[in-house]
C-alpha cells in the first residue's frame, strides 16, 4: 500500500488526509444548512451585502423569482464569477482562459506544460520528435476526454492537431470550453460534445487528466480532483485500446500524490495498463509548482512536497 520503506509513513499520511476529508466534509455540511434569500433579480436583501446579481446570472441565467441558496453555494458563485471576469493566464496559449460556475479552473500548470511540450504522435512519425516542434501543417485527430474549459483541446489545435473532439460530462463545461475554443482557436476543426468520456470513433492521439485522488469529492467543483474508487481513470485505462487508431498513443497525465497517500498501491497503475493491452512507450515526470507543496505546516507536506505529476505515453501492444 505504501510508496516509501515501510507502511507506517504511508499510513500515517492516509489517517491525515482522510482526518482533513472529514473536516472539510463536516464545514460543507453546516455551512451548506445556512442558506440566504435572494430576490427576483437575485438581489440580496441584507445590511452591507456584496451585489450578487450579476455573478447568480451568470451562473443559473435569467431569474424567475425569489430563490434560497446555501451560503456556501453562494461564495462558490461568487469565486467562480471572478475566475469569468479574470480569466487564468495559460503561458502554454500566450493566452487565457475564462472558467465558468461549475467548471474546474486550471490553475496548476504543471500538466499543461506536459501536454505542450511532449512531441506528438504525427509529428514522431515524421521524424519530428524536438519537444515544442509540430508540423506547419494540421495533422492528426484528438479527443480531449474531461475537457472542463477547454484548455487542454486549445493547447492540441494551437500545436497543429487537424481535428479535435473535447467532452465532458458536465454541461457547464461543455458550454464554456466552447467560449473559451470559439475565442482562443476560432475556425478550427473542434467539436465539443456532451459524453462520459469517449465519444464514437478512434484518433491519433487522446489525452485525459482524470481526477488523481480515490476519495469522495464534497462539491462539484471537487470532481476535477476526487473520484471514489478512481472509477473515471479505470474507465479510461480498460477502454482506449477500443479508441485509438494503430500507431496512435493515449496520454494519461495524473500526478502520483494517492500512492504517497497510501490511497492506491504502488505498481497498481502500470498492472491496470498491461491488463487493458497496452503497453507503456514513456512516462514523463516534472514536480509540483502550487502552493502546498511548499507549505510546511501542511499536515501531508511531507507527500505533497515529494509529488510527481506525470505524462504516461500509452500505446497498443
Amino acid at each position: 500500500m505504501s510508496s516509501g520503506d515501510s507502511d507506517g509513513p504511508a499510513l500515517d499520511a492516509a489517517l491525515s488526509f482522510f482526518a482533513e476529508r472529514d473536516a472539510i466534509e463536516q464545514r460543507a455540511r453546516l455551512l451548506g444548512r445556512v442558506v440566504v434569500e435572494l430576490g427576483s433579480d437575485f438581489d440580496l436583501a441584507l445590511r452591507r451585502a456584496p451585489d450578487v446579481a450579476a455573478a447568480c446570472r451568470a451562473a443559473y441565467g435569467p431569474s424567475d423569482g425569489p430563490v434560497c441558496v446555501s451560503l456556501t453555494e453562494l461564495g462558490g458563485v461568487l469565486s467562480a464569477y471572478e475566475w469569468q471576469l479574470r480569466g487564468v493566464e495559460i503561458p502554454a496559449l500566450g493566452d487565457s482562459v475564462h472558467p465558468r460556475y461549475g467548471v474546474f479552473s486550471p490553475v496548476r500548470g504543471e500538466y499543461l506544460d506536459l501536454v505542450a511540450q511532449t512531441p506528438l504522435p504525427w509529428g514522431r512519425q515524421a521524424g519530428s520528435v524536438s519537444p515544442g516542434t509540430d508540423s506547419a501543417q494540421p495533422t492528426g485527430t484528438a479527443f480531449d476526454l474531461g475537457t472542463g474549459t477547454g484548455v487542454l483541446a486549445a493547447i492540441l489545435l494551437r500545436r497543429g492537431a487537424a481535428t479535435v473532439v473535447a467532452t465532458d460530462i458536465n454541461p457547464r463545461a461543455v458550454a464554456c470550453a466552447s467560449e473559451n475554443l470559439d475565442r482562443l482557436c476560432p475556425g478550427a476543426d473542434v467539436s465539443v460534445i456532451e459524453a462520459d468520456l469517449f465519444p464514437p470513433g478512434r484518433a491519433d492521439l487522446i489525452v485525459c487528466n482524470p481526477p488523481w485522488l480515490p476519495a469522495q469529492p464534497t462539491s462539484a467543483l471537487e470532481i476535477g480532483i476526487y473520484d471514489p474508487d478512481s472509477a473515471v481513470l479505470h474507465r479510461f485505462i480498460e477502454r482506449l485500446t477500443d479508441h485509438l487508431t494503430p500507431a496512435g498513443e493515449g496520454w494519461l497525465i495524473i500526478s502520483d500524490l494517492a500512492e504517497r497517500l497510501g490511497l492506491r498501491p504502488s505498481g497498481e497503475l502500470r498492472e491496470r495498463i498491461e491488463a487493458a493491452g497496452l503497453r507503456v512507450l514513456e512516462r514523463i515526470d516534472t514536480v509540483p509548482r502550487h502552493s502546498r507543496a511548499a507549505d510546511t505546516a501542511d499536515a501531508l507536506h511531507a507527500a505533497r512536497s515529494a509529488e510527481v505529476t506525470s505524462l504516461w505515453r500509452l500505446g497498443l501492444r
